[in-house]
């Protein structure tokens, strides 16, 4: 429940102000001149915040969407990524925005319009490429969490028909799938999801879908006919992984049609230095930042002998099921 919304005056007349506000009509309304009085105020405390965030209604101004480090790959050509909102409304335990931001508060930015007018401006600048375009979303939040609120897929994914030779994936955990249900699969949409083993998913992941509702989740949308894609990132180890991961990979890949898996991507944890510091803050007895992990060229990460282990045995099992040119594995050492 959202009590709170704060709402830039340079978009309340927006329509999808209008329609988010309507949808939060007992809530507090309060304007504001610029979203980073509050959202970049200091003294927050993201940990209180995330048991009762506010909800605020921006527009993104300047650079909107950013090439992504070099290597991301999934198959496509050049990469991008673009953040409609930042903050989630699951709690993971490794996720890196708690790092990364003062605040807990979701930060929604309504001016989709200018977002895909960039999004066109640079797939017409690799229109003579050998290889699609590829345009991450949910790297700053999840793609369909919040989908009933933002409907930010209803708008999206029908805005992508049109630009041939780029390909949206909407990274999720979410089973929010309704709206992509409800439309035409189109060939140029990848629906992601990360997933983690169960007794991980229970321990880590609060208040995301179980990795069964997310098999279910994929499985329907593979029936609908949508392209999907498995992202097992981060791994996360510990004494009994291999148990664990063995059996995620065995219930997912025997629940799904392996042969129509658009791709695999494989991760070790790992978060900027900075944000590792401030996340070991605030749960300085986790387990999960306190076991098998290094520095290394700016960036806290799995001693090298575990991340390789890790993301072999993972990647090996996976290549069970799917070819190996669909397998991708994100590297720390390389």
């Amino acid at each position: 429940m959202i009590d709170t919304v704060y709402i830039e005056n340079s978009v309340k007349q927006h329509e999808r102000v209008q329609s988010i506000v309507a949808r939060h009509s007992k809530a507090e309304h309060i304007s504001l001149e610029h979203y980073g009085e509050v959202f970049n105020s200091a003294k927050q405390n993201f940990r209180l915040q995330k048991l009762n965030p506010s909800l605020i209604l921006a527009e993104k101004q300047g650079k909107r969407v950013m090439p992504t480090p070099a290597q991301y790959e999934t198959g496509g050509g050049a990469h991008y990524y673009f953040s409609h909102m930042l903050n989630c409304v699951y709690d993971c335990r490794y996720c890196f925005l708690q790092g990364m931001l003062r605040s807990a508060n979701y930060l929604l930015f309504v001016n989709y319009e200018d977002f895909l007018a960039d999004i066109k401006s640079i797939a017409a600048k690799h229109r003579n490429d050998e290889k699609p375009v590829w345009f991450f979303s949910g790297y700053d939040c999840d793609s369909l969490a919040y989908e009933p609120v933002t409907k930010f897929a209803e708008y999206f994914v029908p805005a992508f028909s049109s630009i041939e030779n780029a390909v949206l994936e909407l990274r999720t955990k979410s089973t929010q799938i309704r709206s992509l249900l409800n439309i035409k699969p189109q060939p140029n949409v990848v629906v992601a999801y990360s997933l983690s083993p169960e007794r991980i998913a229970s321990e880590v992941e609060h208040g995301a879908p179980s990795l069964s509702k997310c098999v279910d989740a994929l499985k329907r949308l593979q029936d609908h006919g949508w392209r999907v894609g498995l992202r097992f990132d981060p791994i996360v180890w510990h004494a009994d992984y291999q148990a664990d991961y063995q059996e995620a990979v065995s219930h997912v890949f025997n629940e799904l049609d392996a042969a129509q898996i658009d791709s695999v991507t494989l991760g070790g944890f790992r978060l900027p230095k900075g944000f590792y510091k401030t996340m070991h803050r605030l749960y300085p007895e986790h387990w999960l930042f306190n076991a098998g992990l290094s520095e290394h060229d700016g960036m806290t990460v799995y001693r090298k002998e575990i991340e390789d282990q890790a993301l072999n045995f993972v990647g090996q099992l996976c290549e069970q099921y799917v070819d190996g040119n669909k397998v991708y594995a994100y590297r720390s050492f390389e």
